[in-house]
């Protein structure tokens, strides 16, 4: 693993990156104070999956605990945390992990910014309550002076010729021409097995998701960190735009497919999908993403 000396000395494609194979406390242990512009990931979220141990509530929410006051030691006073979860099951009850984590962030002094809604459209249909269909993402920042990019990530305008009828701007547009303010509901289609990004990781998150995230809230030449790195997908959308990323993950075949998927981008063949493609495009076949 690279010590602090190091951080600097393994370049990808247009930017740096380290993506290693250890324990994320480890990890971040090497990592100097305020050294990060925005941390994305998504924990486990304790539920069985083959890469974590099923612990009771009380031990999972001491492991994140640690995991997450390190992330805050790491961050710069200009950055973000955005914590991506879903819900615990337990005996066919739920629990919602932001919730129950919410203490944790905000007992580090963080400050909730958003709590984002990001809906998909498929997932396995439950029998007794409504499928689920969502997961979020908590925004958390260090301080008041954030990092925040709006008219990087504007979407089109649902009337974009719509016009002031009368007063002093009668006539002239009434949005704003680089689009509006995307709303806390996030509509991307998750990564199954007909998305072109689909890999062996059973809750992998897609690279357009995180797209979002990288250039709202950070500058090319940021640094981008994620503490359960899994196959990659934070540090692609990373590397795409010409920031730093530094990842590790506890599972050695997730790790390698990272790398992969970063050598893919270098070399222009990896496959990702674009940001605001339409979820459903009537002309495509059915279920083509």
């Amino acid at each position: 693993m690279p010590d602090r000396d190091q951080w600097d000395s393994v370049f990808g494609m247009s930017g740096q990156y380290s993506l290693v194979c250890v324990d994320n406390l480890e990890y971040m242990a090497s990592m100097p104070d305020a050294s990060i512009d925005l941390i994305v990931t998504s924990p486990p979220y304790n539920i069985g999956k083959e890469y974590e141990g099923k612990l009771s509530m009380r031990d999972y929410l001491d492991g994140q605990r640690a995991v997450i006051a390190e992330c805050a030691r790491l961050l710069k006073p200009t950055g973000s945390i955005c914590w991506q979860v879903g819900n615990h099951i337990n005996d066919g009850s739920i629990v919602p992990l932001d919730a129950v984590l919410y203490p944790v962030f905000h007992d580090l002094g963080l400050k909730l910014r958003n709590r984002i809604v990001w809906h998909f459209g498929h997932g396995l249909h439950c029998q007794r309550r409504l499928s689920g269909r969502y997961e979020t993402i908590n925004w958390w920042t260090k301080g008041d002076d954030y990092r925040w990019r709006l008219d990087r990530i504007r979407v089109p305008p649902k009337y974009p010729n719509k016009r002031y009828f009368k007063g002093p701007n009668a006539g002239k547009l009434s949005c704003n021409p680089l689009g509006k303010n995307p709303s806390d509901v996030w509509v991307f289609p998750n990564v199954k097995n007909n998305h072109p990004e689909k890999t062996i990781h059973p809750c992998q998150f897609p690279v357009e998701m995180v797209e979002r995230l990288v250039l709202s809230m950070t500058d090319e030449g940021d640094a981008v960190f994620d503490p359960y790195v899994g196959v990659g997908s934070t540090a692609v959308a990373a590397l795409k735009h010409n920031r730093r990323a530094y990842g590790c993950d506890t599972v050695q075949e997730y790790v390698d497919i990272a790398h992969e998927r970063v050598r893919q981008l270098e070399a222009g063949t990896l496959k990702t999908r674009p940001m605001g493609k339409p979820v459903y495009d009537p002309a495509l076949p059915r279920g083509g993403h």
